[in-house]
């Protein structure tokens, strides 16, 4: 039976696309749903969907970032709340699209493109050019508060972090340390929280629990197991680099 990942931010978003698949296409098997990118692109590798129907906007990672990262494995879906004028580009791609709110006859239409996708083996390939476009279009439109500075705790004190100075971010269970060249603190923000006030193309998520400033980054190297492992300038610590997002750092 075909599976699919379903990706967006918004439960009821979610919950109302499962709702609607479920009705028009019976046999589609729902192996996950995700709130954001990063989750989108776990379950991706994990269960290797048929398809995976992907908000445009999500924090952390967008539905760009994880197409680009699936390379074609999986038949993608972009699911958005702009208006269908912004993506005629999409009628020329090897994909589809949905526009939010969804409508059935728009939805069933999208169902007969996957599933005669599915018989013949085709992918989703060669859509990369045309959605690096509409997310550069979209980005031009976008008004998005960023954090300009963080306030942690630092023993007895607060340390106030402006963000350019952070190296990177590394979360566990209760706590996200926040580490610059000269100090760090502790803050209770989680990392998906602080990905959508941080800028994504500055700070990389390396896997489920680091943000890395990209400019911090001094090399990547792969250790004596194959893992990949980043070297932080002004720190003595590495970091690890889950697989999820070692296609970050393959040459091109």
């Amino acid at each position: 039976m075909p599976t699919a990942v379903i990706a967006d931010d918004e439960y009821l978003q979610r919950d109302e696309l499962r709702r609607m698949l479920s009705e028009a296409w019976p046999q589609l098997v729902i192996v996950a749903e995700c709130e954001d990118g990063s989750e989108a692109l776990d379950a991706i590798v994990k269960h290797q969907p048929d398809i995976a129907f992907l908000d445009i906007r999500m924090p952390g990672l967008s539905g760009l970032d994880v197409a680009r990262a699936t390379d074609g494995k999986c038949n993608i879906v972009f699911v958005t709340a702009y208006d269908v004028h912004a993506i005629d580009a999409f009628n020329l791609a090897a994909c589809d699209y949905l526009l939010k709110p969804i409508q059935g006859q728009r939805l069933a239409q999208t169902i007969e493109r996957v599933q005669n996708k599915l018989a013949t083996g085709e992918k989703s390939l060669g859509l990369l050019q045309m959605m690096e476009t509409f997310e550069k279009r979209l980005s031009e439109n976008a008004s998005k508060e960023r954090i300009r500075w963080i306030s942690a705790n630092a023993g007895k004190s607060i340390q106030i972090f402006p963000v350019e100075d952070i190296l990177f971010f590394e979360s566990d269970t209760r706590y996200t340390r926040v580490v610059s060249a000269t100090d760090e603190g502790l803050i209770r923000t989680a990392i998906k929280d602080l990905q959508k006030g941080l800028d994504a193309e500055q700070f990389w998520q390396i896997n489920r629990g680091i943000l890395v400033n990209m400019h911090a980054i001094a090399r990547a190297h792969r250790d004596e197991f194959g893992g990949i492992k980043v070297e932080i300038k002004g720190c003595k610590e590495q970091l690890k680099v889950s697989q999820t997002y070692a296609w970050r750092f393959k040459g091109n």
